[in-house]
């Protein structure tokens, strides 16, 4: 995926400044696709030259004016087209994983600390994300017709959630692994 889909997607969802999508990128898409405030003004001015985004000038009282962006035709057919494409499943790359399988070569024991740092984070993340669902979708959403909006928004977050979960409960095997073997060999 390239940023300017991400970016898409979050200027759909609600058009803002430059400043706010790195916001939005740091509370909740940056989970699921990461970027610097510089990626995100570069590709902003790309999408902008390409006629992919619309953007206005908004006054604001006592600070220089805010540019607001927000979805031009272009930019939702390239959206369209992007999310028609095939995409490939995810595949797991991970570091700690070839690390623990190194580590029948080394110190198995010596990779505990690292392991419990990553459970740690994961621990965090999840945290983070039953805290936004509970904020975001704690309350039932109002009757009538389903909000395609919320319900995709919700089934990524709690894909995040299992994630997370799965990720919790693997370090927990692998802890529980290099704790069976003294150090060296």
């Amino acid at each position: 995926m390239a940023l300017e889909h991400a970016i898409l997607v979050s200027l759909l969802e609600k058009p803002g400044s430059g400043y706010e999508l790195a916001r939005r990128f740091e509370r909740s898409i940056g989970y699921f696709w990461t970027a610097t405030h510089q990626q995100i003004y570069r590709v902003l001015k790309r999408m902008e030259s390409d006629g992919w985004i619309h953007v206005r000038d908004v006054p604001q009282y006592g600070r220089p004016d805010k540019k607001e962006y927000s979805v031009a035709a272009p930019g939702r057919d390239a959206l369209s087209g992007w999310l028609g494409e095939p995409t490939r499943p995810e595949s797991v790359r991970h570091d700690l994983a070839v690390k623990v399988r190194g580590a029948a070569f080394g110190d198995p024991a010596g990779l505990i600390r690292e392991a419990e740092r990553h459970r740690q984070e994961h621990t965090d993340r999840l945290a983070h994300y039953l805290a936004g669902e509970t904020r975001d979708f704690g309350t039932p959403a109002p009757d009538g017709p389903p909000d395609a909006e919320r319900e995709l928004q919700h089934v990524v977050l709690r894909g995040g959630i299992a994630y997370e979960r799965m990720m919790i409960a693997w370090l927990d095997d692998v802890l529980a692994t290099l704790a069976r073997f003294g150090t060296g060999h």
